[in-house]
């Protein structure tokens, strides 16, 4: 049909949509694993939204624990920036609907 766009007509309409469905695979609640180099006791639990706080050998720490989407995620990274730990790893464990 003549002046109908379809979607593979669009240049880089095809990766968009790839894109888009990606980011809704990471979308909503699930379990983070975070490693920081330096040592943090749990009494810094509150402050990191409730994670779990376990130091590890070697001076790192892992915080463990939930977050209800990327935004919040991001907003824990930033707290670990402004602490001015090293960050070592991020790592999603798992949906939290499946962990429930």
């Amino acid at each position: 049909m003549q002046g109908r766009v379809e979607p593979d007509d669009e240049p880089g309409r095809t990766e968009e949509l790839r894109v888009v469905a990606r980011r809704r695979e990471y979308e909503g609640k699930a379990v983070y694993e975070i490693q920081v180099k330096g040592h943090l006791d749990d009494r810094w639990s509150e402050w990191f939204d409730g994670f779990t706080i376990v130091p590890q050998a070697d001076e790192v720490t892992q915080l463990t624990g939930s977050v209800p989407d990327q935004a919040a995620l991001h907003g824990l990274l930033v707290k670990i920036r402004n602490l001015g730990l090293p960050l070592l790893l991020v790592r999603r464990v798992k949906d939290k609907e499946a962990s429930q």
